[in-house]
Protein backbone atom coordinates (compact mmCIF):
# COMPACT_ATOMS: atom_id res chain seq x y z
CA UNK A 1 0.00 0.00 0.00
CA UNK A 2 0.98 3.44 -0.87
CA UNK A 3 1.28 6.18 2.55
CA UNK A 4 2.56 8.94 0.99
CA UNK A 5 0.86 11.80 1.09
CA UNK A 6 -1.79 12.95 -1.19
CA UNK A 7 -0.99 15.83 -3.35
CA UNK A 8 -2.80 18.39 -1.81
CA UNK A 9 -0.50 18.56 0.94
CA UNK A 10 3.01 18.06 -0.14
CA UNK A 11 5.48 20.44 0.95
CA UNK A 12 8.23 20.05 -1.66
CA UNK A 13 11.77 21.01 0.30
CA UNK A 14 11.82 21.19 3.69
CA UNK A 15 12.35 24.21 5.33
CA UNK A 16 16.22 23.84 6.44
CA UNK A 17 16.73 24.10 2.84
CA UNK A 18 15.02 26.64 1.72
CA UNK A 19 16.99 28.74 4.61
CA UNK A 20 19.83 27.77 3.65
CA UNK A 21 18.89 28.85 -0.48
CA UNK A 22 17.77 32.18 0.81
CA UNK A 23 20.38 33.42 2.77
CA UNK A 24 23.06 31.79 0.28
CA UNK A 25 21.03 34.29 -2.07
CA UNK A 26 20.58 37.23 -0.41
CA UNK A 27 24.41 37.42 0.27
CA UNK A 28 24.97 36.89 -3.14
CA UNK A 29 22.37 40.01 -4.19
CA UNK A 30 24.47 41.73 -1.52
CA UNK A 31 27.73 40.95 -2.93
CA UNK A 32 26.63 42.22 -6.26
CA UNK A 33 24.70 45.01 -5.28
CA UNK A 34 27.78 46.36 -3.07
CA UNK A 35 30.30 45.57 -6.01
CA UNK A 36 28.41 46.32 -9.23
CA UNK A 37 25.34 48.46 -8.09
CA UNK A 38 23.01 46.41 -10.85
CA UNK A 39 20.24 46.58 -8.26
CA UNK A 40 19.41 50.13 -7.38
CA UNK A 41 16.98 50.33 -10.35
CA UNK A 42 15.42 46.96 -9.22
CA UNK A 43 15.15 48.87 -5.38
CA UNK A 44 13.29 52.17 -6.94
CA UNK A 45 11.01 50.45 -8.82
CA UNK A 46 9.77 48.26 -5.56
CA UNK A 47 10.01 51.40 -3.25
CA UNK A 48 7.77 53.28 -6.09
CA UNK A 49 5.08 50.24 -6.44
CA UNK A 50 5.21 49.64 -2.48
CA UNK A 51 5.02 53.41 -1.65
CA UNK A 52 0.90 53.98 -1.41
CA UNK A 53 0.98 50.44 0.59
CA UNK A 54 3.89 51.79 3.21
CA UNK A 55 1.94 55.25 3.41
CA UNK A 56 -1.68 53.06 4.17
CA UNK A 57 0.18 51.49 7.06
CA UNK A 58 1.76 54.95 8.28
CA UNK A 59 -2.13 56.54 8.06
CA UNK A 60 -3.37 54.76 11.41
CA UNK A 61 -0.34 55.65 13.28
CA UNK A 62 0.04 59.23 12.24
CA UNK A 63 -3.58 59.37 13.38
CA UNK A 64 -3.62 58.07 16.69
CA UNK A 65 -0.91 60.22 17.22
CA UNK A 66 -2.50 63.26 15.96
CA UNK A 67 -5.38 62.37 18.49
CA UNK A 68 -3.49 62.29 21.41
CA UNK A 69 -1.49 65.28 20.66
CA UNK A 70 -4.33 67.28 20.46
CA UNK A 71 -5.73 65.67 23.84
CA UNK A 72 -2.17 66.34 25.24
CA UNK A 73 -2.17 69.76 23.86
CA UNK A 74 -5.87 71.09 24.71
CA UNK A 75 -4.99 69.79 28.48
CA UNK A 76 -1.90 71.90 28.18
CA UNK A 77 -3.01 74.74 27.07
CA UNK A 78 -5.97 75.19 29.75
CA UNK A 79 -3.11 74.82 32.25
CA UNK A 80 -1.24 77.26 30.36
CA UNK A 81 -4.61 79.77 29.83
CA UNK A 82 -4.90 79.31 34.17
CA UNK A 83 -1.30 79.96 34.77
CA UNK A 84 -1.07 82.62 32.44
CA UNK A 85 -4.47 84.51 33.88
CA UNK A 86 -3.08 84.16 37.76
CA UNK A 87 0.06 85.86 36.14
CA UNK A 88 -1.28 88.76 34.36
CA UNK A 89 -3.33 89.55 37.76
CA UNK A 90 -0.70 89.24 39.63
CA UNK A 91 1.80 91.60 36.84
CA UNK A 92 -1.64 94.01 36.98
CA UNK A 93 -1.65 94.24 40.94
CA UNK A 94 2.55 95.03 40.58
CA UNK A 95 2.03 97.21 37.86
CA UNK A 96 -0.59 99.00 39.90
CA UNK A 97 1.61 99.43 42.88
CA UNK A 98 4.67 100.31 40.50
CA UNK A 99 3.10 103.29 39.14
CA UNK A 100 1.86 104.65 42.46
CA UNK A 101 5.09 104.01 43.41
CA UNK A 102 6.46 106.03 40.97
CA UNK A 103 4.08 108.75 40.82
CA UNK A 104 5.28 108.68 45.30
CA UNK A 105 8.69 109.01 44.07
CA UNK A 106 8.33 111.67 41.95
CA UNK A 107 6.00 114.03 44.06
CA UNK A 108 8.81 112.95 46.93
CA UNK A 109 11.81 114.51 44.75
CA UNK A 110 9.92 117.28 43.92
CA UNK A 111 9.29 118.26 47.43
CA UNK A 112 13.05 117.32 48.42
CA UNK A 113 13.44 119.83 45.86
CA UNK A 114 11.51 122.81 47.22
CA UNK A 115 13.10 121.66 50.67
CA UNK A 116 16.16 122.41 48.87
CA UNK A 117 14.79 126.28 48.03
CA UNK A 118 13.47 127.12 51.48
CA UNK A 119 15.60 129.57 53.86
CA UNK A 120 14.07 127.83 56.91
CA UNK A 121 14.03 124.22 58.48
CA UNK A 122 11.64 121.78 57.31
CA UNK A 123 10.35 118.34 58.12
CA UNK A 124 8.63 115.40 56.14
CA UNK A 125 4.68 114.57 57.07
CA UNK A 126 2.31 112.16 55.40
CA UNK A 127 -1.35 112.72 56.23
CA UNK A 128 -2.94 110.18 58.20
CA UNK A 129 -6.95 110.86 57.48
CA UNK A 130 -9.18 113.60 57.07
CA UNK A 131 -10.67 115.09 60.53
CA UNK A 132 -14.18 114.25 61.70
CA UNK A 133 -16.02 117.22 61.32
CA UNK A 134 -17.12 117.29 57.38
CA UNK A 135 -17.95 120.90 57.70
CA UNK A 136 -13.72 121.95 58.29
CA UNK A 137 -11.35 121.60 55.97
CA UNK A 138 -8.88 119.59 58.08
CA UNK A 139 -6.25 116.43 57.78
CA UNK A 140 -3.95 114.65 60.29
CA UNK A 141 -0.30 114.34 59.55
CA UNK A 142 2.00 111.79 61.64
CA UNK A 143 4.44 114.76 62.97
CA UNK A 144 3.71 116.09 66.18
CA UNK A 145 5.65 117.72 68.98
CA UNK A 146 8.65 115.00 68.92
CA UNK A 147 9.47 115.86 65.56
CA UNK A 148 9.53 120.07 66.63
CA UNK A 149 5.98 121.20 65.03
CA UNK A 150 4.46 123.85 66.06
CA UNK A 151 1.38 125.33 66.91
CA UNK A 152 0.77 128.36 63.84
CA UNK A 153 3.98 126.48 61.68
CA UNK A 154 2.90 126.54 57.40
CA UNK A 155 2.60 123.23 55.80
CA UNK A 156 3.50 123.14 52.12
CA UNK A 157 3.66 121.00 49.47
CA UNK A 158 5.97 121.01 46.22
CA UNK A 159 3.32 123.11 44.19
CA UNK A 160 2.38 125.58 47.08
CA UNK A 161 0.72 126.72 50.50
CA UNK A 162 -1.79 123.70 51.80
CA UNK A 163 -2.04 125.04 55.00
CA UNK A 164 -1.45 125.95 58.58
CA UNK A 165 -1.05 123.76 61.98
CA UNK A 166 -3.74 124.80 64.16
CA UNK A 167 -3.38 121.93 66.71
CA UNK A 168 -0.48 119.87 67.95
CA UNK A 169 -0.21 116.73 69.95
CA UNK A 170 2.74 114.00 70.75
CA UNK A 171 2.81 111.77 67.77
CA UNK A 172 0.54 113.92 65.46
CA UNK A 173 -0.85 116.94 64.29
CA UNK A 174 -3.79 119.37 62.92
CA UNK A 175 -3.39 121.07 59.43
CA UNK A 176 -5.81 123.46 58.85
CA UNK A 177 -6.38 124.10 54.69
CA UNK A 178 -6.47 127.44 53.31
CA UNK A 179 -9.71 126.53 52.16
CA UNK A 180 -11.56 126.27 55.34
CA UNK A 181 -13.71 129.18 56.53
CA UNK A 182 -11.42 130.39 59.41
CA UNK A 183 -8.21 130.60 57.59
CA UNK A 184 -6.50 133.75 55.81
CA UNK A 185 -3.08 134.43 54.59
CA UNK A 186 -1.45 137.38 53.13
CA UNK A 187 -0.45 137.08 49.87
CA UNK A 188 0.75 139.18 46.70
CA UNK A 189 0.03 138.96 43.17
CA UNK A 190 3.02 138.77 41.45
CA UNK A 191 2.71 140.46 38.30
CA UNK A 192 2.59 143.60 39.58
CA UNK A 193 3.52 143.04 43.45
CA UNK A 194 -0.04 143.93 45.11
CA UNK A 195 -0.75 143.20 48.27
CA UNK A 196 -3.87 141.48 50.04
CA UNK A 197 -5.45 138.74 52.18
CA UNK A 198 -6.75 135.75 50.87
CA UNK A 199 -9.92 133.88 53.07
CA UNK A 200 -11.42 130.59 52.83
CA UNK A 201 -14.43 129.72 51.72
CA UNK A 202 -15.57 126.63 53.68
CA UNK A 203 -18.25 125.55 51.11
CA UNK A 204 -16.05 125.04 48.60
CA UNK A 205 -12.03 124.53 47.55
CA UNK A 206 -11.35 128.53 46.06
CA UNK A 207 -10.95 131.57 48.19
CA UNK A 208 -11.86 134.85 48.22
CA UNK A 209 -9.61 138.00 47.85
CA UNK A 210 -11.15 141.22 48.10
CA UNK A 211 -8.89 144.25 46.63
CA UNK A 212 -10.50 147.84 45.42
CA UNK A 213 -12.73 148.18 41.84
CA UNK A 214 -9.71 149.99 40.19
CA UNK A 215 -6.92 146.98 41.52
CA UNK A 216 -5.03 145.97 38.71
CA UNK A 217 -5.97 142.28 39.07
CA UNK A 218 -6.51 139.70 36.07
CA UNK A 219 -7.98 136.17 35.36
CA UNK A 220 -4.84 133.78 35.31
CA UNK A 221 -2.56 136.04 37.82
CA UNK A 222 -0.46 133.95 40.24
CA UNK A 223 -0.58 134.46 44.19
CA UNK A 224 2.09 134.07 45.91
CA UNK A 225 2.71 134.61 50.34
CA UNK A 226 3.88 138.46 50.83
CA UNK A 227 5.86 137.32 53.95
CA UNK A 228 4.68 140.51 56.19
CA UNK A 229 3.07 138.24 58.63
CA UNK A 230 6.87 136.87 59.59
CA UNK A 231 4.84 132.84 59.53
CA UNK A 232 4.26 131.71 55.86
CA UNK A 233 8.05 132.97 53.73
CA UNK A 234 7.86 135.25 50.77
CA UNK A 235 7.25 133.87 47.73
CA UNK A 236 5.39 130.59 48.36
CA UNK A 237 3.10 129.63 45.62
CA UNK A 238 -0.75 129.79 47.04
CA UNK A 239 -2.99 130.24 44.16
CA UNK A 240 -4.45 131.54 40.83
CA UNK A 241 -6.88 134.09 40.27
CA UNK A 242 -10.16 132.55 38.44
CA UNK A 243 -13.04 135.13 37.89
CA UNK A 244 -12.96 138.94 39.24
CA UNK A 245 -16.48 139.67 40.35
CA UNK A 246 -17.08 143.67 40.40
CA UNK A 247 -19.99 144.38 42.44
CA UNK A 248 -22.02 147.88 41.27
CA UNK A 249 -23.12 147.96 44.81
CA UNK A 250 -20.01 148.12 47.17
CA UNK A 251 -16.41 149.31 46.01
CA UNK A 252 -14.72 145.83 46.69
CA UNK A 253 -14.01 143.78 43.57
CA UNK A 254 -14.81 140.08 45.24
CA UNK A 255 -11.87 137.83 43.23
CA UNK A 256 -12.03 133.94 43.34
CA UNK A 257 -8.83 131.83 43.17
CA UNK A 258 -8.00 128.40 43.21
CA UNK A 259 -5.09 127.18 45.56
CA UNK A 260 -2.36 125.44 43.32
CA UNK A 261 -1.50 122.87 46.74
CA UNK A 262 -2.15 118.99 45.54
CA UNK A 263 -4.22 118.49 48.53
CA UNK A 264 -6.38 115.95 47.00
CA UNK A 265 -3.42 114.03 44.47
CA UNK A 266 -0.45 113.50 47.53
CA UNK A 267 -0.32 112.82 50.83
CA UNK A 268 3.01 113.95 51.58
CA UNK A 269 3.82 117.44 52.80
CA UNK A 270 5.49 119.75 54.24
CA UNK A 271 6.07 121.85 57.58
CA UNK A 272 8.10 124.49 57.57
CA UNK A 273 9.57 124.68 61.19
CA UNK A 274 9.91 128.67 61.50
CA UNK A 275 9.61 130.23 64.95
CA UNK A 276 6.02 131.22 66.24
CA UNK A 277 6.96 132.15 69.83
CA UNK A 278 7.00 135.92 69.62
CA UNK A 279 3.93 135.77 67.32
CA UNK A 280 0.37 136.99 68.59
CA UNK A 281 -2.20 134.19 69.98
CA UNK A 282 -4.63 133.42 67.69
CA UNK A 283 -8.12 134.88 68.51
CA UNK A 284 -10.67 133.38 69.89
CA UNK A 285 -14.05 131.91 68.17
CA UNK A 286 -15.81 135.38 70.65
CA UNK A 287 -12.83 137.86 69.58
CA UNK A 288 -13.42 136.75 66.02
CA UNK A 289 -17.20 137.08 65.78
CA UNK A 290 -16.49 140.48 67.27
CA UNK A 291 -14.44 141.29 64.58
CA UNK A 292 -16.61 139.93 61.24
CA UNK A 293 -19.42 141.78 63.37
CA UNK A 294 -17.14 144.81 63.20
CA UNK A 295 -15.98 144.16 59.23
CA UNK A 296 -19.49 144.33 57.97
CA UNK A 297 -20.35 147.14 60.14
CA UNK A 298 -17.48 149.53 58.75
CA UNK A 299 -18.35 148.14 55.28
CA UNK A 300 -22.22 149.42 55.15
CA UNK A 301 -21.03 152.52 56.74
CA UNK A 302 -18.63 152.94 54.06
CA UNK A 303 -19.36 155.82 51.09
CA UNK A 304 -20.72 154.88 47.99
CA UNK A 305 -18.17 154.83 45.11
CA UNK A 306 -16.53 157.82 43.60
CA UNK A 307 -16.12 159.41 46.95
CA UNK A 308 -12.59 159.95 48.72
CA UNK A 309 -13.06 157.50 51.31
CA UNK A 310 -11.20 154.13 51.09
CA UNK A 311 -13.23 151.23 51.66
CA UNK A 312 -11.70 149.28 55.39
CA UNK A 313 -9.35 146.40 54.65
CA UNK A 314 -10.36 143.24 56.72
CA UNK A 315 -7.28 142.78 58.39
CA UNK A 316 -6.69 146.80 58.92
CA UNK A 317 -8.05 147.35 61.92
CA UNK A 318 -7.13 149.91 64.63
CA UNK A 319 -5.16 149.20 68.05
CA UNK A 320 -8.88 150.93 70.15
CA UNK A 321 -10.90 148.62 67.50
CA UNK A 322 -9.46 145.57 68.58
CA UNK A 323 -8.94 146.73 72.82
CA UNK A 324 -13.10 147.37 72.24
CA UNK A 325 -13.74 143.84 70.37
CA UNK A 326 -11.48 142.05 73.70
CA UNK A 327 -13.16 144.21 76.08
CA UNK A 328 -17.25 143.07 75.46
CA UNK A 329 -15.61 139.12 75.64
CA UNK A 330 -16.86 137.46 78.96
CA UNK A 331 -14.55 136.08 81.81
CA UNK A 332 -15.96 132.98 81.19
CA UNK A 333 -14.66 133.15 76.88
CA UNK A 334 -10.76 134.58 78.53
CA UNK A 335 -10.35 131.63 80.43
CA UNK A 336 -11.29 129.66 78.03
CA UNK A 337 -8.68 131.31 75.55
CA UNK A 338 -6.20 130.86 78.30
CA UNK A 339 -6.62 127.38 78.37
Amino acid sequence: MDYSPPPLFKQGASARVRAVFFTVFAVFLLVVDSRLNTLTFARQVLGTVLYPAQMMAVIPADIARQVSHYFVTQTYLEKENSRLKRQQIINADSLQKTAQLQSENNHLRNLLGARERLPVKSVLAEIIYDARDASTKKVIVDRGIKDGVALGQPVIDDLGVVGQVTRVFPFTAEVTLLSDKNQAIPVQILRNGLRSVAYGRGKSSYLDMRLTSNADVKVGDQLVTSGIDGIYPAGLAVANVVQVENKATTTLENILCAPVAGIDKNKQLLILQVSTTNLPRPDTEDVRAKKEKFNRKVTRDTAPPGSDVKPVDHQAITQTDMKDAVKEVKPEDKKDATK
